[in-house]
């Protein structure tokens, strides 16, 4: 078992083990225990009752957190013609087509989020063995596959995330920096909780949240109280 340093120790001693937090409680305590020399991140993690396995228990999607994620995402655009100029005006970070994709194909993929053009998809779909296992493939159902380039690059800059659920039926993500205010975390847990609620597959059996604990990244969970944070 990893041992952890004498500033997790005491962050570690504010959390009582067995006890489910409310949001504003929860927050309050991440927020002081985020005590490292830099802005860490706070993170959310939730174990859902899904197998991802069946395809009828799959919890994938987008959503935009009000207060953005406090990181800055690199993102790539497959496109041509005016497309380009629409992309690069929106702020993307890189731009191209086929020399795009032959970058790729080395294993420079300095990017957080791939976008494309409906027409660039046989390029892109070359691709898939080396995008998809980075959850980087384009894909229409999470708005990534459009000619509207300039929203899809803006709500990617702006705060929009994907979540996809894990084998072990677990989804993690960023919801902001300790730096953010109470309130802006708390509605940015908010916002992300009620993405996954809204996002309950149809095959789901018993109990859809099973846990929820948010921390920031050098600092302990505390378990937030499910009923009351659905609720809010």
């Amino acid at each position: 078992m990893a041992k952890h340093g004498k500033r997790f120790e005491k962050a570690n001693e504010t959390v009582e083990r067995g006890t489910l937090y409310d949001l504003s409680d929860a927050v309050d305590m991440v927020k002081k225990n985020a005590s490292a020399k830099f802005d860490e991140t706070i993170e959310i993690a939730m174990n859902l009752g899904v197998d991802p396995k069946h395809a009828d228990q799959m919890v994938r999607g987008v959503v935009s957190l009000p207060h953005g994620t406090g990181k800055t995402l690199r993102v790539a655009v497959f496109a041509k013609g005016d497309k380009v100029k629409e992309a690069e005006d929106a702020g993307a970070d890189i731009v191209g087509s086929d020399e795009l994709a032959d970058m790729i194909k080395k294993g420079d993929i300095s990017f957080d989020r791939c976008i494309a053009t409906p027409d660039m998809m046989a390029v892109v779909g070359q691709l898939g063995k080396v995008l998809g296992p980075k959850g980087l493939m384009p894909n229409p159902k999470l708005g990534t596959v459009t000619m509207d380039v300039a929203a899809a690059v803006k709500a990617a800059k702006g705060g929009q995330i994907e979540f996809r659920v894990e084998k072990a039926g677990i989804i993690h993500a960023g919801v902001g920096k300790a730096s953010f205010s109470a309130d802006a975390i708390r509605e940015n847990v908010s916002t992300f909780v009620g993405a996954i609620n809204k996002a309950k597959p149809t095959g789901v059996k018993g109990t859809y949240m099973q846990r929820v604990t948010i921390s920031s990244s050098m600092g302990p969970g505390v378990k937030l109280n499910i009923s009351s944070l659905v609720g809010s």
